[in-house]
């Protein structure tokens, strides 16, 4: 019962060895990012297109609801510039009436994100993310990064803009409406950048988007900026958030269904694999996928009724507040605090707070997302790959957020099937002097018989690759010119086959055999073994036709040779000169 507790609330486990040596790290940690969650929290609310104060209300009852439920003790959660963009871009397709309809929205799709993930982390689905692989990952999110940016554009220079989160639109209508470019607003802009950017310079504890926050309220209160056009956030609601509803409306359902899947499957990949990179520095936890996915359900229900919107695990706060040495989740509860005390006492103090300073938080954020370096080495390295990350980039960026992240996971899946279906087969001759086999295609001067063909097969027979498989075989038969007496299947690279595979390869015994062609394997698995065995395959080939290895089956061959054609094939003729693949 401890144990399944423990499972259930990971708090309790770390608490249990908590030092007092770690109170320390844990209060510096979570003071820093909460410093970090303010901006970045009304900045990102913004760009979800809610007001600011739903940023601050959803780093609250998520922040805590993760610490309790969370593996990860150094992950930040809240939040995050990807998610935000997400939330817009399927919230814009559904025409909210007024903003009261659109915080419904975002609050029901938080809680369709908290139910898929929590779904997914009971019923134990956390493999289903290696779906979308790394090169798709990498190509989404730089276009997204860029999508993001363009989106924060009408803040930065104060103008006017449509909702659109496709590039093409985004830069024909700044270059149509760049004249109108309100240069004060763009200089508050320009001068939160530089601070947010290079104020880590100064001190790595720096916390540059907060200064960068006071800079464009102080500016804006000493010079009345905004009764020069500069737009500012106004009237920020204080005190804590009070319960919520999402709606239960079908129709709503199932509009917003394709962006829920999508932020729960993108803010997990996200979260899991900085919790990951972070979890490896330490290496005094374990992390789990299930129970991470529980964890981020629970904090988007937290969100869902408290006001808030979809969150997920951050890069940029989850290094802070590694590097401000957190120890445990109670850096996030010291975070969450931090923000519960700014909503009580301090939100009349943002009243002041350029829109075009939250756009800088954005910006300088997403910046980091744009990874230039791993396309150019997939390039030099992996061409498929390269393709992929381009193919996710171009239809991102072109066909918009939620097409391109579905692409890239339907890209991954058809490289998987065609990787599947298309395994390494190889030729095998024996090593001059010795019982090892290689293959013929990258080693030199290999001893190959004409009458003998010798075949592995690297991974396994079934109903996707038998095609393959077969036509393969025929080739390499024909190339011989109807020399080849015996078959050799080497099967110690196999490692499963499925009912169509086993049916196939039954065929294939019996035609070879009709052929004047014998068939032996060598070097089975014992798992492979029991499936051969249960479909009659063991028997088909004959006890006298298994053997342990390749030297065994080729010396009970040469047994059974004539004199003659043994002395024809002996030496073996050298194959030699062959281009390497």
């Amino acid at each position: 019962m401890k144990q399944q507790i423990a499972r259930i609330f990971p708090i309790l486990e770390s608490l249990k060895v908590y030092k007092q040596k770690d109170l320390q790290g844990d209060l510096s940690a979570g003071l820093t990012v909460g410093i970090m969650l303010i901006p970045q929290g009304m900045a990102y609310a913004m760009l979800a297109g809610l007001e600011p104060i739903h940023g601050l209300y959803a780093v609250t009852v998520p922040l805590l609801l993760y610490a309790i439920f969370g593996t990860s003790r150094q992950l930040a959660v809240g939040p995050v510039a990807m998610v935000s963009l997400l939330t817009a871009a399927g919230i814009a397709t559904l025409g909210a009436e007024s903003p009261e309809s659109y915080l419904v929205y975002a609050l029901t799709l938080a809680f369709m994100v908290g139910l898929i993930q929590f779904g997914m982390g009971i019923m134990r689905l956390g493999f289903v993310v290696n779906f979308l692989s790394h090169p798709v990952i990498n190509g989404f999110t730089s276009a997204a990064a860029i999508i993001i940016g363009l989106s924060q554009v009408k803040h930065l220079f104060r103008i006017n803009l449509p909702n659109s989160e496709h590039f093409q639109e985004m830069i024909l209508a700044i270059f149509q409406n760049i004249s109108d470019i309100h240069w004060l607003t763009f200089g508050i802009g320009i001068l939160g950048i530089f601070i947010i950017k290079y104020g880590k310079k100064i001190h790595s504890a720096f916390p540059a988007p907060l200064v960068a926050v006071i800079a464009g309220i102080s500016l804006v209160w000493a010079f009345d900026l905004s009764g020069q056009g500069v737009r500012i956030v106004g009237s920020v609601p204080s005190g804590l958030p009070g319960f919520s509803m999402p709606s239960f409306d079908w129709d709503s359902w199932k509009a917003l269904l394709p962006i829920a899947m999508t932020i729960s499957l993108v803010g997990f990949a996200e979260s899991f694999a900085v919790a990951k990179t972070i979890q490896s520095k330490h290496k005094n936890y374990r992390l789990d996928a299930n129970q991470e996915l529980v964890a981020l359900g629970m904090a988007n229900f937290g969100a869902a009724f408290f006001k808030g919107y979809p969150v997920t695990g951050g890069f940029s706060r989850t290094a802070v507040n590694n590097q401000a040495g957190a120890k445990t989740t109670l850096s996030s509860v010291f975070s969450a605090l931090l923000v519960i005390m700014t909503l009580l006492f301090f939100t009349e103090l943002f009243y002041n707070l350029p829109n075009a300073i939250l756009a800088a938080v954005v910006l300088v954020a997403v910046s980091g997302l744009i990874d230039l370096k791993e396309p150019i080495l997939l390039w030099k390295k992996d061409k498929t790959d390269f393709t992929m990350l381009l193919a996710t980039f171009l239809i991102t960026l072109t066909l918009g957020i939620e097409t391109g992240i579905i692409a890239g996971m339907l890209l991954s899946l058809l490289l998987v099937i065609y990787r599947a279906s298309t395994p390494h087969m190889a030729q095998l001759g024996r090593i001059p002097g010795t019982n090892v086999f290689r293959n013929i295609q990258r080693f030199d001067n290999l001893e190959v018989r004409p009458d003998l063909l010798m075949v592995r097969i690297d991974g396994p027979i079934y109903f996707a690759n038998i095609a393959f498989i077969k036509n393969k075989m025929d080739k390499w038969l024909m190339e011989r010119k109807n020399q080849v007496k015996m078959i050799v299947f080497n099967m110690e690279s196999i490692t499963h086959i499925d009912s169509s595979g086993a049916h196939e390869l039954n065929e294939w015994i019996q035609d070879w055999r009709k052929e004047g062609i014998d068939v032996c394997v060598s070097s089975i698995k014992g798992p492979v073994r029991d499936i051969l065995n249960r479909w009659g395959l063991m028997q088909q080939v004959g006890p006298d036709h298994i053997f342990v290895d390749d030297n065994t089956a080729l010396d009970s061959f040469d047994d059974n040779l004539d004199p003659d054609t043994l002395e024809r094939y002996s030496p073996y003729a050298l194959q030699s000169n062959l281009k390497k693949n």
